[in-house]
């Protein structure tokens, strides 16, 4: 299958402009799967939770939705995105997965970054991986990758390729999915937005560079700091199924869950 993503500046509050701006960009490709980034189409840097909630749509209801599903039939491909979702009151950081069916899933972030906290709820409903027919798919957004444990369990529930929409601010995020991938033994389509975002006071410049990993930590393909652009890359994803590192060590079998007890506890103190 092929599988990339789509790199670009949204520009903040104009849903319309950067929907049209995506779907442009997405009918360039020809691939089977593309990740396009976190809130990729209200920009990132927002003012007050109203603000937030005035942005956020309902999953699979609103417009943004809508829209990716009709460009996923019309290019026969699979979509994943990140935007403002509305839940009734409350509101999420999350991400939507399309096909040329229609839509498939949601993911609401689980581990919110920085002003996050201040605009979204947390996500409540833990991580899904789905079989879409030329691989299984899961998601996550962004600052996920932090927590070893977001892709980790994502392996565990079977995800040959994890889709990451992002706006990375922090320079980390593209040398750690080299282990993170490795250490799990799975592909991994991190899409990041471009350029810099100013308001109410506070400036974020976004790193770019995009990128797809494989399962053994090579980047396969990798975009620039401040391009607008979509790449893709030719994948099989039975090479994420296959554990072994050697003859004799297996990543999910040579694992000791038995000794893992201080994971599951939320103060590790002492």
């Amino acid at each position: 299958m092929k599988t990339g993503f789509v790199q670009y500046e949204p520009q903040f509050g104009d849903v319309d402009g950067n929907l049209e701006r995506a779907a442009s960009l997405i009918r360039r490709s020809d691939a089977d799967l593309l990740v396009l980034p976190e809130l990729f189409n209200t920009g990132y840097v927002f003012a007050s939770k109203e603000e937030a909630a005035s942005l956020a749509e309902q999953v699979p209801g609103g417009k943004t939705t809508q829209e990716l599903c009709d460009v996923a039939k019309d290019k026969g491909a699979f979509l994943a995105a990140g935007l403002a979702e509305r839940d009734g009151d409350r509101i999420f950081n999350s991400s939507v997965l399309v096909s040329p069916d229609g839509y498939v899933g949601r993911y609401r972030k689980t581990h919110l970054f920085f002003e996050e906290k201040l605009w979204f709820d947390p996500g409540d409903e833990g991580f899904r991986v789905h079989d879409i027919g030329l691989c299984r798919v899961g998601i996550m957004i962004c600052f996920d990758w932090f927590f070893p444990e977001s892709m980790r369990i994502l392996a565990l529930m079977g995800a040959d390729l994890i889709c990451h929409p992002a706006n990375l601010v922090m320079p980390f995020c593209q040398d750690a999915m080299k282990t993170r991938c490795l250490e799990n033994h799975v592909f991994a389509v991190t899409a990041n937005r471009t350029g810099t975002e100013a308001r109410g006071g506070r400036s974020l410049l976004f790193t770019g560079m995009s990128q797809i990993t494989g399962p053994d930590g090579t980047i396969l393909s990798r975009a620039g700091e401040d391009s607008q652009e979509v790449q893709t890359v030719e994948i099989n994803p039975a090479e994420a199924r296959d554990k072994n590192v050697n003859e004799y060590n297996d990543l999910v079998t040579d694992r000791r869950p038995d000794f893992y007890g201080k994971l599951l506890e939320k103060d590790t103190e002492g």
